[in-house]
């Protein structure tokens, strides 16, 4: 061989070592930290589903720290710490109290609100269209939707005079919709009760209290507490032969009458879209809380058979979704 071409050959190899031990580099793993108050999300796979869409895969450039306090709020302190401690990129929250406990112990990690109840009024945020801190996401918060509730019951029961309201006292989100709810009750004529729970242990003593108030139907205030319970809710509904209206669409698929509500799936991934920008470099003070777009209203029939109960036509028409 040539002196000139082995000086050249020689040349092109060392150019493309560089090239070739880059390529063989790890791609980088970021951390991603997923924190409720109660257990995990109904629509975890959702979020994992859009995440990964976007090219966040699990084991290959990303990891899901998951701390879960089952409803024992006592616990949710110290999970949240927990993450902060792990050094994680983001930190994906659901509800309302989990974001709270979260923004506590850190201000500088990304707190992205899957479905946080009242992002402003909680504190959370400065502004919606300016979060200014270290938490953005979704709201799960809309304008009226207690008074819409029972409106679409008294649709269905045009009798309607009582109605109970099963809430969880410790998340200010519901705390909000109760009174929003009253404040509609005034306006139907309608009396509404409060059932307050706190915790799991809750239930019995509250269903019980259900029944010395024999309203004429119950609403179910949204939040991770009465989510996971939906069907214990359910069916303590069903079995006092009460019609039920709740606040999302997963209650509806547990057995509940009817649902009316912003849809949980839609904000969930629409979360993704927020964790996969901040793991691209946004800021989360510069990205405005997004409220609910999507509302379901849901009825089952199924339930309204077993309730000896028939949907008027005109409200069957309005729904997005009838389970059979």
């Amino acid at each position: 061989m040539r002196r000139r071409e082995f000086i050249t050959l020689l040349g092109s190899a060392a150019a493309a070592w560089p090239l070739a031990a880059r390529a063989q580099q790890p791609e980088k793993r970021y951390t991603i930290g997923i924190l409720s108050a109660g257990s995990a999300p109904v629509l975890r796979k959702v979020l994992f589903d859009a995440l990964r869409e976007l090219g966040w895969i699990e084991g290959k450039n990303v990891v899901f720290e998951q701390r879960y306090a089952e409803n024992r709020l006592e616990r949710l302190p110290e999970l949240a710490a927990d993450l902060v401690r792990l050094k994680v990129d983001v930190i994906a929250v659901a509800g309302t109290l989990a974001p709270l406990a979260a923004k506590r112990v850190t201000s500088t990690i990304p707190i992205v609100m899957t479905a946080a109840g009242d992002p402003l009024g909680s504190g959370l945020v400065a502004s919606l269209a300016r979060p200014g801190g270290n938490v953005t996401g979704m709201s799960l918060m809309a304008p009226d939707l207690g008074a819409k509730r029972l409106e679409l019951l008294k649709e269905v029961l045009p009798r309607l005079s009582r109605v109970a309201v099963l809430w969880n006292a410790d998340n200010p989100y519901s705390a909000l919709v109760f009174k929003e709810t009253q404040t509609g009750g005034q306006t139907l004529g309608i009396d509404v009760r409060s059932l307050e729970i706190r915790d799991p242990d809750d239930f019995e003593g509250t269903f019980e209290a259900a029944r010395r108030q024999r309203p004429d139907a119950l609403i179910t205030v949204e939040d991770p507490l009465t989510v996971d319970h939906r069907k214990r809710i359910a069916d303590f509904a069903v079995g006092q032969q009460l019609p039920s209206l709740h606040g999302v669409r997963e209650f509806a698929a547990a057995g509940g009458l009817m649902s009316y509500g912003a849809s949980l799936a839609d904000l969930f991934r629409r979360a993704a879209g927020y964790v996969d920008k901040i793991l691209r470099g946004a800021h989360p003070a510069d990205l405005p809380v997004q409220q609910p777009t999507k509302f379901e209203f849901v009825i089952n029939l199924k339930t309204a058979k077993a309730l000896g109960l028939r949907i008027p036509d005109k409200v069957v028409a309005l729904a997005d979704e009838v389970i059979e």
